[in-house]
């Protein structure tokens, strides 16, 4: 099979054999919807409810976009920080684990309380805070591992440190980086629901979830999960597909 289509069909037809046996396990098992509701009943549920979806799933997409957005950014400058300094990276990773460590659900209410109807900040801001320490670590990582072989070379041609980073050092922690990458865009969407459901305001996928639990809707809550499923799938594809551009020297043939 070519590779391409590979990369499209065996996702899809695994998809597909997840859900015959999802709905396979819940006719066996017997279950009520109000108990494990089955892909079958998902149907109905997006049916009535899909300009709720829609308009949910757009309010929890661009929340969670930004704080990965932000996320990249601060995680790369400490990322930076830490792998060019031994003295910073001593300094600031047991501070970063420590943070990191936290149970982000815990921090959820003191945010919200600290920034008092700021909905879509404090929202972004959770994203944010859950996804940056794997970007950090693998910049970090990527950079302190750097050959200091060849940094002597082009000092000694007259490199600037500027130079070294963008010629050798950034292309080095490329693949580390979209690694790190498509670990936080899960984190992301986990730090964007946490919002949404701890401290509900009526928007995003979260909040869509939070009422279907509060009028016992089952299937409208298994729906909910299954988009915010889709979602995490699309915006990982996406940051393969940014790798595939700028690190896909670093993938190795197939053998």
């Amino acid at each position: 099979m070519n590779r391409n289509l590979q990369k499209v069909f065996v996702p899809i037809i695994a998809m597909i054999i997840f859900l015959v046996i999802w709905e396979a396990a819940v006719w066996a098992a017997g279950w009520p919807n109000y108990k494990m509701a089955s892909p079958s009943d998902l149907l109905p549920a997006y049916t009535k409810h899909w300009e709720l979806f829609v308009t949910m799933s757009w309010q929890t997409l661009w929340r969670t976009v930004v704080g990965l957005l932000l996320a990249v950014v601060v995680g790369t400058g400490f990322g930076m920080i830490m792998g060019f300094s031994r003295m910073m990276r001593d300094a600031l990773y047991p501070l970063l684990v420590g943070f990191n460590a936290i149970p982000k659900a815990t921090v959820v209410p003191i945010v919200a309380l600290m920034f008092v109807g700021a909905h879509d900040f404090n929202t972004v801001l959770i994203a944010f805070m859950i996804s940056f320490f794997p970007i950090a670590v693998s910049v970090s990582i990527g950079l302190s591992t750097l050959e200091p072989e060849y940094r002597d070379i082009l000092r000694s041609l007259g490199a600037s440190q500027s130079t070294i980073f963008w010629k050798i050092a950034l292309p080095k922690t490329l693949p580390e980086f979209f690694g790190a990458m498509k670990v936080a865009v899960t984190l992301a969407f986990i730090g964007t629901n946490l919002m949404e459901i701890v401290s509900p305001h009526g928007r995003g996928l979260g909040a869509l979830f939070d009422s279907g639990k509060t009028n016992s809707d089952y299937p409208l809550m298994f729906a909910v999960l299954i988009a915010l499923a889709v979602l995490g799938i699309l915006l990982y594809y996406v940051v393969v597909a940014l790798e595939k551009i700028f690190a896909g020297w670093a993938e190795r043939p197939a053998q």
